[in-house]
């Protein structure tokens, strides 16, 4: 009978993993081209993510009285105040009782606690600092940003992780509070820098000062950043602001978008230096939201300030922090998500080290030899993981000629003059940008264009005509922005999978329409029932990527011609699958493949490279010829001339 039993067990459980199994998606990753993308690095200055030349030394503040944090309680060497976050933070009556009772305080008097790395020396050093966002409010967050305050105190920066884990937990709508919790914290480090004896005096350099931020805090830098420049809070102009710190640069780690809405409106951010990071099986936030964020953040003016969004394929939520690693949502994420398609944490890390710390030495040291990383991921080839990225890139210096957001006429682009116009294509349209989250999108027009070179019928073999899509410079705005082969031509194109049609000959109306009643006519003569129309088929899936010419015509008629794939990879876009369960991700997204834009950067000069006779300072038309694939489709954003 024992034998009986276990013998069943046996077949139950082999049953019982079978339909798991069953259940499971295949595991199905995008094929690498990163040895070949990434196989030549031109940036000659040392790695950013390698560590620096200082010692690093170590240190608490807060509130020396921490029920649940010992450590800033017992080994704090400063002590600090608490601040009522009240009018930013809210809790339902009940909430707040339980919250209350676990912490020892409510959002009247909240901590400022912090951990911090610095570098050994005199200094003055720019400051940095990082805050967490939502998780299990009893799974301390703060520690797990270890590996970047090491990295960067021993690069020369002071780095302050932020604890807000009494902000975490099953509150909503708080995210203003933890973007005015940022600021309070850098009251703190005038303090600390200000006073003699106080253990950081004359080590800051506040004039240089950086805020970053993971997940919910990824959009606090942003609400930190445009609060730091308002004199009243938007919600309640009777709480006056008067923060004005000289903050430089905002980073904004698989952020989300849109939690706090000062005014009802989404934040609005300009004039900082910014970089948004994200991951492709993120299995929180599961869409780039960070991207809506970076659509609508301006430049006002001339400077050395510049934005970049980079996408890394196989990158989760929570592996930028150690305390969190692949749990995403957290214990359940190793029940539900399709952990075995992330790249290790390490290489994760490996990545968030190299652009964070790249980005801060060119927007906080000066070192503007990192600057091409952003414009190019190519640039950095070895220091990246083996892994395929995408990047975005614009800077205070573009000009934009059509960014697609002005009007609903597709002819005309953003700047005064400015035309567009398509010859021979199948498909051509504006619509806001799509994302990945069922319902979203990232707030951003852009025009699709698609095309099929090949006849329609018995000759849809031969290569026709490429189609085109040419935007116009007017000679005046080209005088008036000072257009030369020191400039750089932006383009932002996606990929698709559409597959347009052959082109059809045009008939003429007319008799096109008396045929048509002649054959209603004959129908109803011999009693005979019009056919039922054809259910239509199921458009094919493009698979191949959509690479084209780059053409630029000056004022005497001279053009120069390269391929887009000179100026970065040209890919289909990744299917990315994020849940173990089978066909959950189908059920859960609209498409399995997020259309993140690629940012290409061409100097003019490598054009006139190419046709010396070619005068970048006298460009009148910017031609995408679609002649190096016969059938495709490729989304169109953010036309521009810089002039770095």
């Amino acid at each position: 009978m024992r034998c009986f039993r276990l013998s069943r067990r046996s077949v139950l459980a082999t049953a019982l993993l079978a339909g798991l199994a069953a259940c499971a998606q295949p595991l199905t990753i995008a094929p690498s081209d990163a040895a070949t993308v990434l196989a030549r690095r031109s940036i000659t200055a040392a790695n950013p993510g390698d560590p620096g030349p200082h010692a690093v030394r170590f240190l608490y503040y807060g509130s020396g009285k921490d029920r649940r944090r010992p450590e800033y309680r017992d080994s704090i060497t400063y002590r600090t105040a608490p601040v009522d976050a009240s009018p930013f933070a809210r809790t339902e009556p009940a909430n707040a009782k339980a919250r209350k009772t676990y912490w020892g305080y409510d959002n009247t008097a909240f901590p400022l606690n912090a951990r911090v790395w610095y570098p050994e020396g005199n200094g003055p050093f720019p400051l940095v600092l990082v805050v967490h966002g939502n998780h299990n409010m009893r799974e301390f967050s703060d520690p797990g940003y270890q590996w970047l305050g090491e990295l960067l105190a021993s690069r020369g920066f002071v780095l302050a992780s932020i604890d807000e884990n009494f902000l975490n937990g099953n509150l909503r709508g708080e995210n203003d509070a933890r973007g005015w919790m940022l600021l309070k914290h850098l009251e703190v480090f005038r303090a600390l820098n200000d006073s003699a004896g106080k253990p950081l005096f004359g080590k800051l350099d506040l004039s240089r000062i950086a805020l970053m931020g993971h997940s919910r805090g990824g959009e606090a830098v942003a609400i930190a950043g445009a609060f730091n420049r308002l004199p009243h809070y938007p919600d309640d102009a009777t709480i006056r602001f008067n923060f004005n710190f000289a903050i430089k640069s905002l980073v904004a780690i698989a952020p989300v978008d849109g939690q706090y809405r000062p005014a009802e409106q989404p934040t609005p951010v300009s004039d900082y230096n910014y970089l948004v990071i994200h991951g492709s099986h993120d299995g929180d936030v599961s869409s780039f939201m960070g991207l809506t964020q970076y659509n609508r953040f301006r430049f006002t003016r001339p400077g050395p300030e510049f934005k970049s969004a980079i996408w890394m394929h196989r990158a989760n939520h929570g592996q930028w922090n150690t305390e969190w690693n692949n749990k995403d949502n957290g214990s359940y994420s190793v029940r539900a998500l399709q952990l075995d398609a992330l790249v290790s944490g390490e290489e994760q890390r490996r990545f968030g080290r190299v652009v964070i710390g790249g980005f801060l030495e060119a927007t906080l040291h000066g070192r503007d030899e990192y600057r091409p990383l952003f414009r190019d991921h190519r640039t950095a080839g070895d220091w990246l993981p083996p892994e395929m990225y995408l990047t975005r890139y614009a800077d205070a210096n573009t000009r934009w000629l059509a960014t697609f957001e002005e009007d609903v006429d597709v002819t005309t682009g953003t700047a005064p003059g400015v035309r567009i116009a398509a010859d021979s294509v199948s498909t051509w349209k504006e619509a806001d940008a799509p994302a990945r989250s069922r319902a979203s999108t990232f707030r951003s027009n852009n025009a699709t264009f698609g095309w099929n070179n090949t006849a329609a019928g018995k000759d849809s073999t031969i290569t026709r005509w490429p189609a085109r899509v040419t935007v116009t410079v007017p000679d005046s705005l080209r005088r008036a922005w000072s257009v030369s082969s020191s400039g750089t031509l932006l383009l932002t194109i996606g990929s698709t999978d559409q597959k347009p049609g052959p082109r059809k000959v045009p008939r003429d109306t007319a008799r096109r329409d008396s045929t048509a009643r002649d054959s209603a006519r004959a129908g109803s003569r011999t009693g005979s029932r019009p056919s039922a129309p054809r259910r239509p088929k199921k458009p094919a899936k493009d698979t191949v990527a959509p690479d084209l010419t780059v053409e630029l015509e000056d004022g005497s008629g001279q053009i120069a011609r390269l391929p887009l794939s000179t100026f970065g990879p040209v890919r289909m876009p990744f299917e990315s699958y994020i849940y173990r369960r089978r066909n959950r991700d189908k059920t859960q997204f609209p498409t399995l493949a997020e259309p993140v834009m690629q940012t290409y950067t061409m100097p003019l000069a490598r054009f006139r490279d190419a046709n010396t006779a070619f005068d970048p300072a006298t460009l009148r038309a910017i031609r995408l010829v679609f002649d190096r694939k016969k059938v495709g489709a490729i989304t169109l954003d953010d036309v521009g001339i810089s002039s770095r």
